[in-house]
């Protein structure tokens, strides 16, 4: 499994379901309006994973509400829609949000060896 498809994982186990567009500019809550990674390439990752059976294409209401991951105007036209934006959203299944749990949790005490 590559890194993008493990970052991929991950951030839609903490954000909840989101599209490659909005990805490849807020991964792991990264922001700012010019993609951090490819387009296609975040496209491919979610392609790989859902045929791997890790992700599913999210077909249910997606939740207004505020998340870290989306700047202050995305949130007001978050509010503004009464509909599910355009564009294919993923979502876990239940083996992926299994594997991003483990990937999460790994992810977390690299991070605290870090720090000591």
């Amino acid at each position: 499994m590559t890194e993008l498809e493990k970052l991929i994982l991950v951030h839609i186990y903490k954000y909840g379901p989101d599209s490659p567009w909005y990805m490849a500019r807020r991964l792991m809550g990264a922001s700012g309006w010019a993609p951090k990674y490819s387009e296609d390439e975040i496209e491919q990752a979610c392609n790989d994973l859902e045929a791997k059976g890790y992700l599913t294409r999210f077909k249910g209401q997606l939740k207004r509400e505020v998340t870290s991951s989306v700047k202050p105007w995305l949130k007001f036209k978050s509010r503004e829609m009464g509909h599910k934006p355009s564009g294919v959203y993923y979502d876990l299944t239940k083996a992926g949000r299994k594997l991003a749990s483990t990937i999460y949790k790994a992810m977390r005490q690299q991070e605290g060896t870090h720090n000591i």
